[in-house]
């Protein structure tokens, strides 16, 4: 904004509004008209939405695989997840049942394997993709049948642009949300921006519930009497009294002559020739 001329005429385009974009507003805009095509997290009336209460990462992922195998309701599927650690994990879970109908994006990946990717999902020759937020925003695929949330983001903003890539051009778009106890508040935060309720609908009796845990769920295991959670009390003082023949005394200016007698440094330290001159005959 500096380096542009003083007279001219700022125009904002906001899919979402949220408080960082009204701040930078109020500061470089001076009696900004607004036109707002919707209510910023409004949920599209033509999205619809439902969630599934999942306990852990891999009963979410064989309701993802019970569901997917439906092909004639779920045609386009893009699934997104907290991150690439998680992206390729589920790709992993799902190769073995999807090889020749999965890809998956994430920012590990190169740019042509990124495009490639892209590329296959919106012909149809993939017909499901796993992918982070990287695929949230800036992208116009068709005909995307289902978006699913396999994990509820943590922002309740992205979770506006994750579905918005179903539901194009007025079409009836899908979108699922996978929540688990610990996410439930990231779901709450998303139902309170929209103003809606997304209906929950109870998993399928023929989706196993694992018991399995990946190493983000698994709790943390503390040492009984780790000194590192002791009180301040438990632990005692951080300094302590020195010992008697530790303490310094101050014994006046004297001192300080007698111990650089007492540890004078030799006379032959750093002379080279003294050996020379008093060489022995």
């Amino acid at each position: 904004f500096e380096l542009m001329p003083s007279r001219r005429q700022n125009i904002m385009f906001s899919a979402t509004m949220t408080d960082d974009v009204e701040v930078l507003i109020n500061d470089f805009f001076i009696n900004p008209e607004k036109v707002s095509i919707a209510v910023s997290g409004t949920p599209l009336d033509n999205i619809s939405q439902t969630s599934y209460a999942v306990p852990n990462f891999y009963t979410k992922a064989n309701l993802l695989v019970d569901l997917l195998k439906d092909k004639e309701t779920y045609k386009k599927v893009l699934v997104f997840v907290a991150n690439k650690r998680f992206a390729d994990r589920l790709f992993k879970s799902l190769d073995e049942i999807f090889s020749d109908e999965l890809c998956v994006i994430h920012s590990n990946k190169t740019q042509n394997y990124r495009i490639r990717s892209i590329n296959q999902f919106d012909e149809g020759v993939n017909r499901i993709l796993v992918t982070t937020d990287v695929m949230a925003r800036g992208l116009d695929l068709d005909k995307i049948s289902h978006v699913i949330n396999f994990d509820t983001p943590t922002f309740p903003e992205n979770y506006m642009h994750r579905i918005g890539r179903t539901g194009r051009a007025e079409e009836q778009g899908n979108s699922i949300l996978f929540y688990t106890e610990k996410e439930e508040q990231y779901k709450d935060a998303i139902e309170e921006l929209m103003d809606y309720n997304i209906p929950a609908i109870d998993i399928p009796e023929t989706v196993e519930i694992s018991k399995e845990l990946i190493p983000e769920e698994r709790p943390k295991i503390l040492e009984h009497h780790n000194p590192i959670n002791l009180n301040a009390e438990e632990r005692g003082a951080s300094f302590h009294e020195k010992k008697e023949k530790n303490q310094k005394v101050n014994k006046g200016g004297s001192y300080k002559f007698e111990i650089a007698r007492k540890y004078k440094k030799p006379k032959t330290r750093g002379d080279k020739n003294y050996n020379k001159r008093n060489k022995k005959k």
